[in-house]
């Protein structure tokens, strides 16, 4: 009897010791909605080819910051201020020698189907009676400014804002404010939101002399720091096959 259930205690002790194997296994990874479609596609891609599991929570940083303190293995980030933010809510955890740029956006400009009012570019969000939408929080703090004043002159600058209809503090609530109020010409963002989301309108590239990029960014944690499987993530990220998934997300090098 005692062997029974002493051989019954050994099955038990394996078992637990795999699954806490198979929890240091997986990737938990934390960061904001806009680089999160081919994130997510890449955390699927990465299982596929290797059997770890990515768990990638994205949204507002206020949504899962506190759950991230205890269990990141990896942050990325928005834009670079975004990553600066991040080394500062996680000066705790984050591995700042870890910190690496991936991919980059291009701003862009968000018209109605059909363009109605006729956008052919950012000058003409500054025409009269053009309502327009921007975020300012998140990774586009001080965008539509650093589009205008690439001009140097002011009065594009002057003109524009008198035509921001709303300030989003993150892309995610601009996106509802699109969808719920056709009040909006036009809704400043960058490319992404339009190649994720093409039925809520269409994409008008900016002028390239104006447009502006702001990258995605990658940095371990001190937890993920001692996770191979982590690190090994980020390999991926950097592949061919990672900037394969990134392009098709509308991101480039």
């Amino acid at each position: 009897m005692s062997n029974k259930y002493g051989f019954s205690r050994y099955l038990l002790g394996l078992t637990v010791c795999y699954l806490s194997m198979n929890a240091i296994a997986d990737i938990n990874v934390y960061g904001p909605g806009g680089p999160a479609p081919a994130m997510h596609e890449a955390a699927k891609q990465f299982q596929k080819k290797t059997g770890i599991e990515v768990k990638v929570t994205a949204g507002p940083t206020p949504q899962w910051v506190d759950k991230a303190k205890s269990d990141a293995d990896l942050i990325y980030s928005g834009s670079e201020a975004m990553m600066s933010d991040f080394e500062k809510i996680f000066s705790e955890s984050i591995v700042k020698d870890s910190v690496e740029p991936l991919y980059l956006r291009p701003a862009a400009i968000l018209v109605r189907k059909g363009n109605p009012k006729k956008i052919k570019g950012f000058k003409d969000l500054a025409k009269p009676n053009t309502k327009v939408l921007v975020t300012h929080g998140a990774g586009q703090v001080g965008m539509w400014e650093d589009i205008a004043g690439r001009t140097g002159n002011i009065q594009l600058t002057k003109a524009f804002r008198k035509n921001i209809t709303m300030y989003a503090p993150n892309t995610g609530m601009a996106k509802k404010a699109w969808e719920e109020n056709s009040q909006y010409d036009a809704w400043l963002v960058f490319n992404i939101w339009g190649v994720s989301n093409p039925d809520i309108g269409q994409i008008v590239p900016i002028e390239p002399q104006l447009v502006v990029y702001r990258g995605t960014g990658v940095a371990l944690t001190k937890q993920g720091s001692k996770n191979a499987e982590a690190k090994s993530f980020i390999d991926f990220l950097k592949s061919q096959q990672g900037h394969a998934i990134f392009k098709k997300f509308g991101w480039t090098k």
